[in-house]
């Protein structure tokens, strides 16, 4: 399984009329892709460039995915109000900032391509899988 570029933001001039509809705040941090192969997690900014040596404590609990699995999310970093921070992003490993992964989207699960999917569908496939 080889890197998929992320999604970026699509800029409307107003919200749509009617039909359900979904977001995503602004974090303030890093948008990154995260897959799991059969043995190793990696962690991808939205350029490819490797975050896995700088943001490890997000690696660590990826390892739980399903192998050949690939989401779609945002690495931010919390200051002591429990706000997001990119100067805490940025400072990260300087500071005792406490660093998150907001998954976003799921776009493969267990080696198959889910792009095309509702993402409702997959929420409930992905905590089933979890459980």
């Amino acid at each position: 399984m080889g890197f998929i570029e992320p999604m970026l933001l699509l800029r409307t001039n107003k919200l749509p009329e009617s039909g359900p509809w979904l977001y995503e705040p602004k974090l303030d941090g890093y948008r990154a892709v995260a897959y799991k192969t059969a043995t190793k997690v990696h962690l991808r900014s939205r350029n490819n460039k490797d975050f896995a040596t700088k943001y490890s404590a997000i690696v660590e609990p990826l390892a739980a995915l399903p192998p050949e699995t690939m989401i779609d999310g945002e690495v931010i970093a919390v200051d002591d109000a429990g706000r997001p921070s990119f100067n805490a992003l940025e400072n990260y490993g300087a500071t005792h900032s406490s660093l998150f992964y907001y998954v976003f989207d799921v776009m493969v699960l267990k080696g198959r391509d889910v792009m095309g999917e509702p993402l409702s569908v997959l929420v409930i496939q992905f905590v089933t899988i979890r459980r």
